[in-house]
Formats: C-alpha cells, structure tokens, sequence
C-alpha cells in the first residue's frame, strides 16, 4: 500500500507539548478557583481551545467571558511555544523523508492554525505542510472525524492511501473508524492508553527515532469486511450470494437470510433475528452449524436486518476495525419494507454500506463513511442518485448530465436516470447520505 498523503496532528504528535497544554490549563482553571482542575480539563481535553473557554466560562462562570479566557490562554500557549516547547526527537527526519519520497503532508489540529504556526515555524517544521485544518472551523472536535476527512479532502488522496499520525485516543478511534490507516504516536510521559492505541491504531510507534515510512507500506488498516444475507422474499441467486461470502471476513444471517446461504452453501459467522421467518430445516442447519445464535423476541423494537447491522458494528468496534458493509437480499418484497432498508442502512453510513443484489448495486455515499464512487460502471449504465436524510450535495462527472456540487431534496426524483458517458465516471457525496443506485446485471 503507497503512502500518498499523511495528515499530522501537532501537540502530543510533532511537539512534546502536551504538558504545557494540561499546566496551562489547569493553572488557570486553579486561578480562577476551579476546584479539582486536573479531572475538568481531562474531561474537556477534546474541545477545540475556543470551545473550551467558553465551555469553562458558561459552566463553571469564571473569567469575564469566553473569549475573555480564550486570550488569556492564547498569551499563553504562545510564549510556551516560542520558549519551551521543543518537537520530538526525530520527527523532523520523518517529515523530510516523507516530503523527499513525494508524500503530501496537511496539519490537523484543535489548535488555532495562527498559534500552530507559530510553534512549527519556531521549530523549523512549517516547511513541511501544505495546509493547516483547524478543527474549529471544521464544526466538531476530534471525537467525530470531521477534521481528518477535511483534511483528506484538501489533499486529494484516497483514504486508503492516506495515513493519519495522532496521539489523542478518540482521535486515533474516529480516523480508524471512517477507514483511514493511523500511525498511533506513543510516549513515555503523556499517559496516553497504550491498550487502547493497540486495539484502534494500524501501527503504534514508540517515538520517531529509528522509526522509517517504509515499514508502514507493508502495513494495512484494519478493516472487518461484512456480509448481511437479509430475508427478502425475492432473494438474490445462490451464485452472487456465494461469491459475496468469498470475499467477506464476516457474514450474518438475519432471519430468513438463513434459507438463501443454506441453498449457497455457505456457513454464517452469526445467525440472529426471532426465527419466524426461515423454514424450520433452515434454522436447524444453521443452529448446528453457525458460528454464533443470537435469538430475539419476536415482539422486538427493531427489524432482523437492523439487528444483523448492529452485530457487524459491534463486532468491528471489538476488532479495533473499520467495518465495510455489503447487503444482498434485502430489496425484494413489500415496498415500505424495502424503503425501511434504505432508511436502517442511511444510520449506518459510516460502514459504506453497498446493497448488491443480481440487477442492480446501491452504494451509501457519506462524508463519514465513502464519499465516492469512481468508475462506477460500463457506458450507458443508469445511475440514479436519492438522498436519504435531508438534503444532499452532489457531484456527478462522466454522465450525460453533469452535476457541480447540486443541492437535491431528500427523496427527491431530480437525480434519478442518469446515463455513463465516460469510463472515468465518478458520483461525489459532499454533504447528507446519498443511495447511488447502477442497474445492470453484475457478473
């Protein structure tokens, strides 16, 4: 696997300042009389640093204001940098090599961009990166992926090929979780969980030095490919339902999907749902012979798919994985079941969810999840793209009619029926959870 970006946190990742970030802020929580300053700044630790001003502010009712304490941290964070914050040992060579071999390289920090390049400036350091990506102007901190994937989107290169290097935890779990490879940077005196790093990063590297790009090329993420055999009534063939399995790490069963991978001869990881739909001989194949039974009542709140969807998550957040999610036989039958499809697979955007089934491929486009699809189909293939939660934005390149960044109502017919023009054609999700539909008849 090439590394053909990377994006870099700053303090605790490039700069050894993560102490100076807890004694700057606990000391003026303590100023201000804040009691037990070490467990609030902890708790807020992933705010951006206007954010938690003014979270101080408003909660705690110190300072004069928000941005009252927001300067006050500023004038200090910026002598730290300037005077006593050094870079860590080694990552300068890491930098410079990256740069040589042709890596592009972005900041991503809660840090304000004008304090970080003060910092990487002093250090030597700004050469090195294209831009700076400040989680505050993103929208949300590094507990959701916003900053990382703002940060891809400026680079311009597969997520795949674009390798994060942090050190914050959550921001190690939420990179990983959209599928990007993350380099977990780990050292003696920061008290980072290095149990936890293990679990959620690609690659945990004990500091920079003696540390080289290229073992990371022999490296890839960790991602739990799942298959959800569903229960239409109409079910896809035994053949295209075998050969999804083959290319699967984990496979469920949801109810009567049972009677589908049976005829396929394939064995499921996990049977679940409330047994009143698959046949008898069925269920007691697939009781002998799964993995793992999980019966529900039939009185349930959620539907059997809806339960399978939620094994595969848990079960991918139990590997420290990526989960990427296809469906078969799950759009057949009673149409307000195969609209609820669309709707349960539209919460679970973030696992790229692909539903296949023998005449036609839907894809989830979503920022957190794959906001693309490239080289979608043969020429004069139909595309139709739907958004499903609110509005969506939309990029279609290589079709009879070309989109630049189009606002479409949710379950609106204006991008239904497009044609492939182009073998490099392309659908963008830029914003909302869009279903790309290509019928044809998959080999």
């Amino acid at each position: 696997m090439a590394i053909r970006g990377a994006i870099f946190d700053c303090d605790g990742t490039l700069l050894d300042s993560m102490p100076m970030w807890t004694n700057s802020c606990v000391d003026l929580l303590r100023r201000y009389g804040v009691r037990d300053a070490e467990r609030v700044f902890a708790e807020h630790e992933s705010l951006d640093m206007d954010k938690k001003c003014y979270w101080y502010h408003d909660n705690l009712g110190i300072g004069e204001s928000g941005e009252a304490l927001y300067r006050e941290l500023w004038e200090t964070v910026e002598k730290a940098y300037r005077e006593d914050v050094k870079p860590f040992p080694g990552c300068a060579d890491l930098l410079r090599k990256l740069k040589n071999a042709g890596v592009r390289m972005v900041i991503a920090s809660s840090t304000p961009t004008e304090l970080l390049r003060i910092a990487l400036e002093t250090h030597g350091l700004i050469e090195y990166f294209e831009e700076f990506v400040f989680a505050g102007d993103v929208g949300r901190g590094k507990e959701f992926p916003d900053v990382y994937l703002a940060a891809q989107e400026r680079l311009g290169t597969a997520r795949e090929d674009t390798w994060v290097f942090e050190d914050a935890p959550f921001g190690v779990r939420s990179a990983t979780r959209v599928g990007f490879p993350v380099v977990a940077v780990l050292n003696d005196h920061d008290g980072r969980d290095e149990c936890f790093l293990e679990r959620w990063a690609t690659f945990v590297a004990r500091g920079y030095e003696g540390f080289e790009a290229a073992q990371l090329e022999e490296l890839r993420p960790k991602v739990l490919r799942a298959l959800v055999v569903a229960g239409s009534p109409e079910p896809s063939s035994p053949e295209l339902v075998a050969q999804l399995a083959r290319e699967a790490d984990y496979v469920v069963a949801a109810d009567a999907g049972t009677e589908t991978l049976m005829a396929a001869g394939i064995v499921p990881d996990v049977l679940c749902g409330d047994d009143d739909s698959a046949s008898p001989e069925a269920i007691a194949w697939a009781h002998v012979r799964a993995g793992e039974v999980r019966r529900f009542p039939k009185d349930k709140d959620d539907t059997d798919l809806g339960l399978a969807l939620e094994i595969v998550r848990k079960e991918a957040e139990r590997r420290g994985a990526c989960a990427r999610l296809v469906v078969t036989c799950a759009s057949g039958g009673r149409p307000d079941h195969a609209l609820a499809v669309w709707g349960v697979l539209a919460r679970y955007a973030a696992m790229a969810p692909r539903v296949i089934e023998d005449d036609f491929e839907c894809r989830l486009l979503a920022r957190e999840g794959e906001p693309k699809w490239h080289h979608i189909a043969e020429r004069g293939a139909t595309v139709s793209v739907i958004p499903l939660l609110g509005e969506g934005v939309v990029s279609e390149h290589g079709m009879q009619w070309e989109l630049d960044h189009s606002r479409i109502a949710a379950l609106s017919d204006a991008g239904v029926s497009n044609k492939v023009t182009s073998d490099t054609c392309a659908i963008l999700c830029h914003d909302g959870v869009l279903a790309a539909f290509v019928v044809h008849s998959l080999q």
